[in-house]
């Protein structure tokens, strides 16, 4: 009986870890720095062509920015994008901006997956971008390997926010800190 309870404990502080923050990417009060990718879809109002290689970051200037680099696509991504789309919607006077970095090992495979997600969830608002650095981002981001999605919150260059997940950490309580400390900046 003693073993199985400490079994299950164990079992049950991994799966807190597992889906518990993890740190990754530009932390709060430091600086955003360029870096190269290649638009694939979403936003069509941003005047990048998809299939062009910039730098979205610099493109984007001083404006209040929601930066995500995500590992997957999935319906709990799909959920905090469209809210995030309301609130570039809701904060257009204060030009707040989104841009998500696909992330992982295979860029052509990124590319297509993040078209799909673009176009299965009707994503209008948000550009989905493949860095030239897709492992994990720009090296000097020191984007976690563990990290599945990490949210960098920055304004004028300065990083205002970080929220770095897990696998399955991205639940409707994060979605809703991360979109109110989007909404906090473009106010």
């Amino acid at each position: 009986m003693r073993a199985t309870c400490s079994v299950m404990a164990v079992m049950m502080v991994t799966a807190t870890l597992a889906s518990a923050e993890v740190t990754s990417g530009p932390q709060v009060g430091e600086r955003v720095g360029a870096f190269t990718v290649t638009k694939v879809a979403g936003n069509a109002d941003d005047g990048v062509e998809d299939g062009k290689t910039l730098c979205y970051r610099c493109r984007m200037g001083q404006r209040p920015v929601v930066m995500v680099f995500a590992r997957s696509a999935d319906d709990k991504l799909a959920k905090f994008v469209k809210e995030l789309e309301e609130e570039i919607e809701e904060h257009e006077d204060a030009k707040l901006a989104a841009f998500v970095n696909m992330i992982g090992t295979d860029k052509e495979a990124l590319k297509k997956v993040a078209a799909e997600f673009v176009a299965k969830h009707g994503i209008t608002r948000v550009a989905f971008v493949v860095p030239t650095e897709s492992d994990n981002g720009p090296e000097d981001f020191k984007i976690a390997p563990d990290a599945d999605v990490t949210v960098v919150c920055y304004k004028e260059g300065e990083v205002k926010a970080n929220h770095a997940l897990a696998a399955g950490g991205l639940s409707e309580d994060k979605i809703e800190e991360i979109v109110e400390a989007s909404c906090e900046m473009a106010e």
